[in-house]
């Protein structure tokens, strides 16, 4: 009976043991496929983030063009004002209008100039330029508001 039951209970262990490492290899391979499945996603939300960036960042430059343009438009005008006013006017407002149009230009070569370095750098450079384009538009009408 002895060796009979030692048989039995070795099987019996060699039989669980082998349940135990088949449903632990399983565990694995479903861990290794859900972890598979965890960097697709999170390969798809980087790339659906950089789709999302590059689309803000193309609508961003195309809308900065226009108020560029715009700023060169609005100075153009001005000049054609001061064109017509007396020397001392024109003495007044042409150091200003020459700045303008510098500060115009460095604007545009600045978004001309800017290379995709990241989301990260994006927004900072988002934000600077913003705030420089807001500070010149408030400086444009500062000017033009004291020439009327």
């Amino acid at each position: 009976r002895t060796m009979k039951n030692s048989i039995f209970i070795l099987a019996a262990i060699g039989f669980m043991a082998g349940t135990l490492l088949t449903s632990c290899e399983k565990t694995t391979e479903q861990k290794l496929e859900g972890a598979r499945q965890i960097i697709g996603e999170v390969k798809q939300d980087l790339k659906d983030g950089r789709s999302e960036y590059l689309a803000d960042w193309q609508s961003f430059k195309r809308e900065s063009e226009k108020t560029l343009e715009a700023n060169e438009k609005r100075i153009d005008a001005f000049k054609d004002k001061m064109a017509k006013v007396g020397p001392k006017a024109k003495a007044k407002y042409s150091k200003e209008v020459a700045i303008l149009e510098q500060n115009n230009r460095d604007l545009k070569k600045k978004l001309d100039d800017y290379k995709d370095e990241g989301q990260d750098k994006w927004v900072e450079f988002k934000t600077n330029f913003k705030h420089d384009m807001d500070s010149f538009g408030k400086t444009m009408k500062d000017l033009f508001k004291d020439s009327d």
